[in-house]
């Protein structure tokens, strides 16, 4: 099910380069691909989070630094119920949200890569290997780029775009040298590796976790590295915003989560410092939502606030 959800997402974005005028009058609408994509996905996480299991896959892979892996299990599941749950009530959405852009530009792009996001936030969940994690991490920054600056004629949303493009590989720097670092150590680039690693020394232990705080944090938004998230998530079409808000930024704590799994018993501080981090964010996201007059705005940073909690 979830490969065919994959598939559906993938041709969807082929089709809204191709035939995104005449998407618009099938039933569901441009974003039809997208919610029967989502469908199926829906199916294959609920069925795995029902039977508690694990299926992997690994496919063949020209580069010599990893092979092209995926795994569904439960945590996956647990993390691709709601992307496509909200990315299927975002397309039925956007269809209507885009209908008075289409006299005034091609909605071709708007559409393939909301498609390419949904893909690749799916792919996000389900990789096994650092390399197609990080790839697929890239391809949900860029999509989500070019969503966010959909209305780019306007000063203020390529101002927010280049924030978000910034912030967000900025982020991605301590993310790749946790995935070398603790590939040196696991001898491989397999995240089955990481699992079965031997305990590796403290020092490096804690550099890891700061990497993985850096790197996921960024994406999440947690305090203070939540500067790109108020500008990005207005800029966006609604459906988009709802699905970055929803979905998007909770890779990173997705990430963290399977990140941190795979490093030893944990000493106190990685806790305290989380709780530090956790309260902050969810009370000055409070904070800064209170003020706010903008929709939009108000729920990015309630976004922070709910990351934080």
């Amino acid at each position: 099910w979830v490969l065919l959800g994959l598939a559906l997402m993938g041709a969807g974005a082929l089709l809204a380069l191709v035939w995104a005028p005449r998407m618009a009058k099938l039933p569901l609408g441009a974003g039809s691909v997208a919610v029967l994509g989502s469908l199926a996905v829906a199916i294959g996480a609920v069925e795995t989070l029902w039977r508690a299991t694990s299926v992997s896959l690994s496919l063949p892979w020209a580069l010599p630094i990893g092979a092209g892996t995926v795994c569904l299990d439960p945590l996956a599941a647990w993390f691709l119920l709601p992307m496509a749950l909200l990315g299927g009530l975002g397309a039925l959405y956007g269809g209507r949200y885009l209908e008075p852009y289409a006299a005034q530009r091609s909605l071709r792009a708007a559409w393939f890569f909301y498609h390419v996001l949904l893909l690749s936030m799916a792919l996000v969940f389900l990789a096994a290997n650092a390399v197609p994690f990080l790839l697929a991490w890239e391809l949900m920054s860029l999509s989500s780029f070019f969503l966010v600056c959909f209305e780019s004629e306007k000063e203020s949303v390529q101002r927010a775009g280049w924030t978000y493009l910034v912030a967000t590989h900025l982020g991605g720097v301590p993310l790749v040298l946790f995935f070398v670092v603790a590939g040196y150590f696991a001898g491989s680039l397999e995240f089955s590796a990481y699992a079965s690693m031997a305990p590796i020394p403290a020092a490096y232990a804690s550099l890891l976790f700061v990497f993985a705080l850096l790197g996921f944090g960024t994406k999440a938004g947690f305090l203070p590295l939540h500067v790109w998230l108020p500008e990005a998530h207005p800029a966006a079409p609604s459906h988009v915003s709802a699905l970055m808000s929803g979905v998007m930024i909770k890779t990173g704590i997705y990430g963290l989560v399977r990140s941190l799994s795979y490093l030893d018993t944990p000493p106190a501080w990685w806790g305290w410092l989380l709780v530090a981090v956790g309260a902050s964010s969810g009370i000055v996201g409070v904070l800064f939502a209170l003020a706010q007059h903008d929709l939009k705005r108000l729920l990015a940073y309630h976004s922070v606030e709910n990351i934080g909690i």
